[in-house]
């Protein structure tokens, strides 16, 4: 699949069938988050793979809205940044997730990004709770989880008619 293809493809999915993914699958989601562009390549990302649907239900409550499909994703990748690696830490992170959101396409499987930072559960911090559930360091910050699993249903794609043109501007 030609990268754009994969853009055009890629849609946040919440409803995944039981089908496991493969370790295949889930090495090339990884490495195409470790091949992910970070400032001055300082790298300051950690991924957590959660499989325990017992944690991936916990997950699923994290926050007050956005986040229930969690429980029936087959896996979870959690993005820790440490603030202390990088001031960066939300940006490299994005760009993390979104490398693993189009790897996932481009595998067939669903995937949706879960966000974190900025989230709150009953006016707690969404990352405080994810931080408790995972079990890891306060510095270490969290922008979102990607749920991962095979596809109940493929969407459509999206067509170069869904492109607002107008948001495009040229300075000349």
């Amino acid at each position: 699949m030609e990268l754009i293809d994969a853009m055009f493809k890629r849609r946040s999915s919440r409803k995944f069938t039981d089908e496991p993914i493969t370790k295949a699958e889930l090495d090339m989601i990884l490495k195409s988050a470790l091949l992910a562009p970070t400032s001055r390549n300082r790298k300051p990302c950690n991924f957590l793979v959660v499989e325990r649907k017992e944690i991936l239900d916990e997950l699923s409550r994290a926050k007050d809205h956005g986040a229930q499909f969690l429980k029936d994703a087959d896996k979870a990748i959690v993005v820790l940044a440490s603030e202390f690696e990088s001031d960066t830490w939300c940006e490299d992170s994005s760009i993390a997730l979104t490398y693993m959101h189009l790897m996932a396409t481009d595998l067939g499987l669903g995937s949706c990004w879960v966000q974190i930072h900025l989230r709150e559960r009953d006016g707690t911090d969404a990352e405080e709770i994810v931080r408790d559930i995972v079990g890891v360091d306060l510095h270490y910050r969290i922008v979102g989880i990607l749920a991962l699993g095979h596809l109940e249903s493929q969407p459509e794609p999206h067509t170069p008619d869904d492109l607002d043109k107008s948001k495009v501007h040229f300075l000349v």
